[in-house]
């Protein structure tokens, strides 16, 4: 019981300490690029150095979606040459975006965190054991 008002202090301190890393999706073609903030990465051209992370190889695509949910994300969207999902961390049950699109060269990756400004390097681990898993 006596950790139950930290807990809420530190999810209502998250929350107010930064917006969102943006809106998932698409612009133009490409993922929605970074904002300012440190909780997200993309590997789309252009990346800042910060945000920047390299993209999954082309024979990654097919195996994505069961990887992604063995992994305990949740596809909330696929068509041709792109997908969302959804991952849930585990202890606040804070939301993050992870999306993935194909083009002729690669598959390129955002992931993001919904609220807060700093993920302490969550998005970048989860994409690089994502790419752990699919190169293998």
């Amino acid at each position: 019981m006596r950790g139950i008002p930290l807990l809420s202090l530190l999810a209502v301190g998250a929350c107010a300490s930064g917006g969102s890393a943006g809106a998932p999706g698409m612009a133009e073609g490409r993922l929605t690029p970074c904002p300012d903030s440190p909780n997200c990465v993309v590997s789309e051209p252009g990346a800042d150095e910060k945000h920047a992370i390299k993209a999954f190889p082309l024979a990654a695509w097919e195996r994505l979606p069961q990887v992604v949910a063995a992994e305990g994300g949740e596809i909330v969207q696929q068509s041709d040459g792109y997908i969302a999902a959804v991952f849930t961390t585990k202890i606040m049950r804070y939301k993050d975006d992870v999306e993935f699109r194909l083009d002729d060269a690669a598959v390129h990756v955002r992931s993001a965190s919904r609220v807060g400004y700093s993920d302490l390097g969550a998005n970048r681990k989860r994409i690089e054991s994502l790419r752990s898993l699919l190169v293998e």
